[in-house]
């Protein structure tokens, strides 16, 4: 990879991998074999969890085929191992903002080609940069960009809980005992995510994703709305174009050291 020309996305608009790019034929798996894919996914995972979060999603579709991966699904891992490459030099860079803690959450509605669920993504700022970021396939398959977006809601109203807690024991952070502001870009999930009962169109939806309103009703989250070209967990539900994915990248921090000079 030492000499392959570096990408500028980890991976490219219209990408879609699914499990009919598993290898058919014992040849093509023989092949497949002699690839380090595993290896691969396991030190961009690292690298991920660690300080980037702007692969987590290319890297989220990619280990899902872990166990019997293509020659598309090996593309894909090696324009991320090309991205990291040529955006080296970048870091998450903290101190351009207030001291306060924000987190915004997306969701992309039936976007896996094998089972239709949807992909859930958030991303917690604090002083200008991220500090919890996911991108992850849902566990039930929702029935509207709504509800798709409810769950993503509720998933990470409980993250949310858990780094309150955890700040608040800190004692640095003064303004984490006000409730955390949680951007979302969905009129409807917003609305459901702050009734205080189920309707109809609603009972369907696990009871465990309604914990969302018992957290913010005290007073732990509040959920606000986001222009859904402002919502920084875009880029972790679906692959953008550069101008959108770097506007992004910047928003949480991501920048070269010296931009921040």
């Amino acid at each position: 990879m030492e000499n392959s020309k570096s990408g500028y996305l980890p991976i490219g608009t219209g990408v879609t991998l699914s499990r009919e790019d598993c290898p058919k034929t014992p040849e093509e798996r023989e092949r497949m074999n002699r690839v380090p894919y595993a290896s691969a996914v396991g030190a961009i995972m690292y690298t991920m969890t660690c300080t980037r979060p702007d692969v987590a999603y290319a890297l989220g579709v990619a280990s899902r085929y872990q166990a019997n991966p293509g020659e598309e699904h090996w593309k894909v891992v090696k324009t991320i191992l090309k991205y990291l490459r040529r955006t080296k030099d970048q870091f998450l860079i903290y101190g351009e903002s207030e001291l306060k803690l924000k987190g915004y959450t997306d969701a992309s509605f039936a976007s896996d080609k094998d089972d239709s669920k949807s992909i859930s993504g958030y991303v917690f700022t604090l002083n200008g940069g991220a500090v919890s970021w996911k991108s992850s396939k849902q566990a039930t398959v929702a029935d509207s960009t709504t509800e798709a977006e409810y769950i993503a809601a509720s998933e990470v109203a409980k993250e949310a809980v858990w780094m309150k807690k955890f700040i608040s024991e800190l004692g640095v952070v003064p303004s984490i005992e006000e409730p955390i502001p949680l951007l979302c870009d969905n009129n409807g999930a917003i609305a459901q995510a702050k009734e205080p009962r189920s309707h109809q169109k609603s009972k369907h939806v696990l009871r465990r994703y309604h914990l969302i309103r018992e957290i913010i009703e005290r007073g732990d989250v509040k959920i606000e709305k986001v222009d859904g070209k402002e919502n920084a967990a875009d880029p972790f539900t679906k692959a953008l174009g550069i101008t959108q994915f770097d506007k992004h990248k910047w928003e949480v921090g991501m920048k070269y050291m010296t931009d921040w000079l």
